[in-house]
């Protein structure tokens, strides 16, 4: 795996990583997604997280795990290319993929301080909220920037065509 600056880590590798962060006393902010065509709602919502700590760790949903919760004609891009992507951005710290279409057991695995999903989830129902809770972490709802979805913006290509 090409790991783009060294921020695209293998859950072993981002374990260790962090572990090591957690010892200097660093706040870890985490956030998952599909992230399949970057908009502006996507790079608000990532500094916005990234303002939260001192590290943003961002759970990359693999191309069969895309598929699985958007459909046969997603991702439009794979995942290498939505990691490069998201890892050319100052706010993302790592990027880490999980297949299970569960972000928790990576959540687990790393017991980040701060959990955060756009707003269109309720902190109760964002996955792993009850484990962060429990490990003394906080669970945020971001705000949601209308009009800006890849849902739509597929949607606005293929009218065009």
């Amino acid at each position: 795996m090409n790991s783009f600056f060294g921020k695209v880590l293998s859950k072993e590798q981002l374990v260790n990583d962090i572990s090591s962060l957690k010892k200097k006393s660093k706040k870890i902010v985490f956030t998952n997604g599909c992230f399949d065509i970057l908009h502006p709602g996507h790079v608000s919502y990532l500094a916005e997280a990234r303002s939260l700590g001192d590290i943003l760790v961002v759970g990359l949903d693999t191309d069969e795990s895309v598929r699985k919760l958007k459909g046969e004609s997603r991702p439009i891009q794979n995942q290498e290319a939505r990691a490069k992507v998201l890892t050319s951005l100052r706010s993302v710290d790592y990027v880490c993929f999980f297949g299970e279409g569960n972000p928790e057991p990576l959540i687990e695995a790393i017991v980040p301080d701060v959990l955060v999903k756009g707003g269109d989830w309720q902190p109760e129902q964002i996955r792993g909220s009850k484990f962060v809770r429990a490990s003394g972490g906080e669970v945020k709802s971001l705000k949601f920037v209308e009009g800006n979805s890849t849902t739509n913006i597929v949607g606005k290509i293929k009218e065009q065509n």
